[in-house]
């Protein structure tokens, strides 16, 4: 049976005694903006854009550039973290996964890279959770992610915030404000092999 992590992500909502700071890894402006909609009111949240993932760079760029015009757009006083783009870390976990279809190892790979970065800087910067905005597609499998999120939360000690940002229609919501803000949609995930993914399905 599958865990229902919307309702777990409620029951933690529901039990804060204040408002505590939150490192929210963010992958793009778009699944960005239901996700801080809702967890705004609750938590005091920094963004951590970090995708070694995303190719090309010119992609990458134009996705963080998204992402601050979204703040800018919302009105909302939250600080963009930038690690920077390490391209070369996913090409080192995607060895020997070139052929995947997205969904698979190589994906969970990415997910584990993004969210163990995500992790330690919460840790070292002394922020009470870590999340990510990445379950808000309905392309990403949530399970997966929160298990990744449990390891690590384990493994360094740190909250990590439950959570399938898809449910009552997050993804819907995420949607109709990058109509209202006019961003910027990409067709793909992000990596090249996704890209690649794409380009021949429109063949």
């Amino acid at each position: 049976m599958k865990t229902n992590y919307q309702i777990i992500m409620e029951n933690i909502i529901n039990n804060l005694n204040n408002k505590p700071r939150l490192l929210l890894h963010a992958c793009c402006g778009v699944c960005s903006s239901s996700v801080l909609e809702k967890l705004i009111p609750y938590f005091d949240i920094t963004i951590l854009y970090y995708n070694p993932n995303i190719y090309p760079k010119e992609e990458y760029d134009k996705r963080l550039n998204t992402l601050k015009e979204l703040i800018k757009k919302a009105k909302v006083n939250i600080t963009v973290k930038e690690i920077g783009y390490e391209n070369e870390k996913f090409e080192n976990i995607s060895k020997d996964l070139e052929d995947e279809k997205e969904g698979g190892e190589r994906c969970t790979k990415c997910f584990y890279l993004r969210l163990e970065e995500t992790a330690k800087l919460a840790k070292s910067e002394k922020y009470d959770y870590f999340c990510t905005t990445l379950s808000v597609s309905p392309y990403k499998d949530s399970q997966k992610l929160n298990k990744i999120g449990k390891v690590l939360e384990e493994k360094y000690n740190i909250n990590y915030l439950y959570s399938d940002f898809k449910k009552k229609e997050g993804y819907k919501r995420s949607n109709e404000l990058s109509k209202k803000y006019n961003l910027y949609r990409q067709n793909y995930c992000g990596c090249k092999y996704s890209l690649n993914e794409i380009l021949e399905k429109q063949k």
